[in-house]
């Protein structure tokens, strides 16, 4: 049988009124959410670290290209094809 998703849909529950949704819905104890659970776990905010990174960027070497489809910088090896934009890796000519 064929489904219409596009046609509206209409269900019992659709003209339940709020009240009887909370009437049915258990009742909550007032907890937060940063208090610790049954199982003892607890979620903590890890600290902001705040030092620098120091980063090493290589310059391009001369056996490496960077894939004009991908972006990714891959050996040589790997070239598939040269359009007029650029070499592309095997991997994105596949």
């Amino acid at each position: 049988m064929a489904t219409d998703y596009d046609a509206p849909r209409k269900a019992d529950d659709d003209t339940e009124s709020i009240e009887a949704i909370k009437e049915r819905a258990p009742a909550t104890t007032g907890s937060s959410d940063t208090e610790v659970d049954e199982s003892g776990d607890s979620f903590s905010i890890p600290d902001v670290v705040s030092e620098d990174l120091e980063v090493v960027v290589l310059p391009p070497q001369d056996d490496e290209f960077t894939c004009s489809n991908c972006f990714i910088v891959k050996h040589r090896s790997l070239v598939a094809r040269k359009t007029k934009n650029g070499p592309i890796c095997s991997e994105c000519d596949a």
